[in-house]
């Protein structure tokens, strides 16, 4: 039987292979995270949970996630720098109001894109699945006005 060239190259490519393992990676961290304390792995859940009052080893777990997802983009951004995206600088107002309603939408779609797209459709929640709908209606729409207004010249 044939290899297919272009799902060959597609593999072969170091970009291709290393999303692969990233998103084995974190399918990964989201079962143990569930099978080990019975958590979701949903970032914003987790970070949110940080400012509330809570146990001690409620606040543990959750810092540990926290550092983990930092400190593996650090270590990433160092051996393989040539696999992040570019930085675009604008002004830090853009910042803050993505942030705001990054938070809205988050509080509003009880949570998000980790929760319900990796947790969520990996348990068949139905919900999820109209959240992730969303989430992806909503990106794309996004950037077609962003792309169309010259927001990316």
């Amino acid at each position: 039987m044939d290899e297919n060239p272009v799902v060959s190259s597609l593999l072969a490519h170091p970009i291709i292979n290393h999303s692969f393992v990233g998103g084995v990676l974190i399918g990964t961290a989201a079962l143990i995270l569930l099978s080990g304390i019975g958590r979701i792995a949903g970032v914003s859940g987790i970070v949110g949970g940080l400012l509330k009052r809570q146990p001690r080893h409620e606040f543990d777990w959750r810092l540990a996630f926290l550092f983990g997802l930092i400190g593996g983009g650090f270590l990433i951004r160092q051996v393989y720098p040539y696999t992040q995206p570019p930085f675009f600088f604008m002004p830090i107002t853009y910042y803050v109001i993505a942030g705001f309603l990054v938070g809205f939408g988050t509080q509003w779609g009880s949570g998000c894109t980790s929760g319900h797209g990796v947790c969520g459709l990996s348990r068949l929640s139905v919900r999820s699945l109209v959240a992730v709908i969303t989430f992806m209606t909503t990106a794309m729409l996004t950037v077609y006005f962003f792309h169309r207004s010259g927001g990316a010249e």
